[in-house]
């Protein structure tokens, strides 16, 4: 019998700096009940889906920084999400920034949590490979800031079983490295979940920004084709507080073939009915890690040029 999981893409178009949580609260809420009546299992929101993406800025107050990160999760102001996941009997990931007293000081992280049906926190996730950079470059469109008020997640890229079958997350810009992928992919992961703010214009580069959609799919297909896993990439999209940001959320099988993809930059669901049996269809054939990689040959390799150490993992 086939593993089923109907899985939802809910984008999310421009959040103002103005709009408070309570409403963006009531705009997931309500993309969760119209996946309710669509027999969504598992609806997946975007990175930092909270407020507007406040690393566009430079910000200098403290206290206004921190008012951009939830101290806990379920918040308050989070809360009914909650409460709504366990009444649709819905599981859920979202993104959002968290303040942590650790190591007795305070820490600030890009965050993702896994929700089950009946609203309790499965697993977190801290963003890992953060984009960008620390200094003030005013003479930017707009800045890039994540260097400067993240601090690098300390969760690793854990796996957890979930939905019938073993689910992962990412954020953003991890989703252009393999080796996050890969990590998961060792772990046996079935199904990816992210969220991402990515502008249209990359001021660093911007003789690429019409390779900006291309390259958002390229590297979600490639790393769902090469781990044998479903992966759901969620977008912010729209032009938010005068950055353009690309939409393109979308659900890609194992085959790392599109099967559902959002068709406009606002608030706006995709979904797809996601066999997990798909997964090993691959993982037992064209990437049966175990039977065709060899990490002992990337070492020599590594070795003799001097790179430093592969991947681990079963070889």
């Amino acid at each position: 019998m086939a593993r089923m999981v109907t899985v939802g893409a809910a984008q999310l178009g421009p959040v103002a700096r103005s709009e408070s949580r309570r409403e963006v609260m009531s705009r997931l809420i309500r993309l969760m009940d119209v996946s309710a009546r669509m027999g969504v299992d598992l609806i997946v929101y975007p990175e930092a889906a909270l407020t507007a993406f406040f690393p566009h800025w430079w910000i200098e107050d403290e206290s206004e920084l921190d008012s951009y990160f939830e101290r806990e999760m379920p918040s308050p102001a989070t809360r009914p999400l909650f409460e709504a996941a366990a009444r649709h009997r819905i599981g859920f990931h979202l993104g959002y920034c968290e303040i942590a007293q650790e190591a007795g000081r305070k820490r600030r992280f890009n965050t993702s949590v896994l929700v089950g049906k009946d609203g309790r926190i499965i697993g977190k996730y801290r963003k890992i490979h953060l984009p960008g950079h620390a200094d003030h470059r005013p003479q930017h469109p707009y800045q890039n800031l994540e260097k400067r008020y993240f601090e690098v997640g300390n969760l690793g890229f854990p796996v957890w079983k979930a939905f019938g079958g073993k689910v992962g997350m990412m954020i953003c810009n991890d989703r252009r490295w393999p080796e996050s992928y890969r990590v998961m992919g060792l772990q046996g992961v079935e199904l990816i979940v992210l969220g991402y703010n990515t502008p249209v214009h990359n001021p660093e580069m911007p003789e690429a920004d019409d390779l900006g959609g291309f390259h958002n799919h390229l590297v979600m297909q490639s790393g769902a084709y090469q781990n044998s896993t479903w992966v759901v990439g969620v977008a912010k999209a729209g032009v938010e507080e005068a950055v353009d940001q690309i939409g393109q959320s979308c659900i890609i099988a194992p085959s790392g073939e599109i099967v559902a993809q959002c068709t406009t930059l606002g608030d706006e669901i995709a979904v797809a009915r996601c066999d997990l049996d798909l997964c090993t269809a691959y993982k037992n054939s064209i990437f049966d890690f175990s039977l065709h990689r060899r990490p002992e040959h990337y070492k020599l390799i590594l070795e003799r040029t001097g790179v430093g150490e592969p991947l681990g993992g079963p070889g």
